[in-house]
């Protein structure tokens, strides 16, 4: 029987634009995994490539033949180590500005799907091609999505994925080399947090360590609760444990499947005038 528990390491780390310094990182960050004896390694958007409009100027500059080396050197690892591995890189097109993607790496070195980020920003959409469809996978009895950055700002995306059964979600963020504190000090990780508590996800979210990041890497429960961030602006690994076999609070629980299906009151329609009448007191 699955044992309904993961247990992952989030990791984050200055990704920059060298794909080389980057990947020294991610082999350094997957050998430690290995010794922590996770079954997952979690890392940041573009974390192999570096991020187009911050690291790089435009996706024109990665070098594309270096890039397929490094992956392959991950992908060595990863069946090595006997390791899930969630990897941000930058996905090349024929013909289109390339995704902004997550690689899944199963535990035999195989890329077993991508997810490419649905929702760009403005500033994306000169760098990269939005995606348009979810990634689900299981991995010891919990089923688990991947997701992106700016994706978080839209709760329809979660919803869905509630109605998928999603259990856990893994989200990857670049939020660094800003000029110093931001709205972001304070949105990002209560957004998370929020998403988490509404729809009972474990998420863990990693985030970029460069300078200046205003959030850390966090690993959150479904109640909503941070367990666990790693130090802002530090290169650093974490593990924690997504355990279903653990019951938190949920006190939409009873009605959540309604409100899924369209059902904005959990109460019967009544027909009393006192009801109706919405200017009397």
């Amino acid at each position: 029987m699955p044992s309904r528990k993961i247990k992952v390491a989030t990791c984050q780390f200055p990704v920059s634009s060298s794909i080389n310094r980057n990947s020294r990182y991610i082999c350094d960050f997957l050998k430690q995994a290995r010794r922590k004896k996770a079954d997952l390694v979690h890392f940041p958007e573009c974390a192999l490539t570096g991020y187009a409009g911050f690291d790089l100027q435009s996706t024109d500059q990665i070098d594309w033949q270096l890039l397929r080396r490094e992956t392959e050197n991950i992908l060595d690892l990863a069946r090595q180590y006997q390791l899930w591995i969630i990897l941000g890189s930058t996905h090349q097109l024929t013909r289109h500005q390339p995704h902004n993607s997550l690689y899944l790496i199963n535990p035999r070195g195989q890329i077993t799907d991508r997810y490419d980020k649905r929702f760009c920003t403005p500033d994306d959409l000169d760098n990269y091609s939005p995606g348009n469809r979810f990634v689900t996978f299981r991995v010891n009895g919990v089923k688990c999505a991947l997701l992106i950055c700016f994706d978080l700002r839209f709760p329809e995306l979660y919803s869905e994925l509630k109605r998928q059964k999603v259990d856990c979600i893994f989200q990857s963020f670049y939020n660094a080399r800003q000029d110093g504190p931001s709205i972001h000090n304070f949105i990002m990780r209560q957004t998370m947090q929020c998403r988490a508590a509404t729809n009972y996800f474990w998420i863990s979210m990693t985030n970029s360590s460069a300078r200046y990041a205003p959030y850390p890497s966090c690993f959150i429960r479904p109640d909503g609760k941070i367990v666990k961030q790693l130090p802002m602006n530090r290169p650093g690994l974490m593990t924690n444990t997504v355990n279903l076999n653990k019951t938190y609070y949920d006190l939409m629980a009873t009605f959540r499947n309604a409100a899924l299906k369209g059902a904005l009151t959990n109460g019967q329609t009544i027909h009393d005038p006192r009801s109706q009448n919405t200017t009397c007191f």
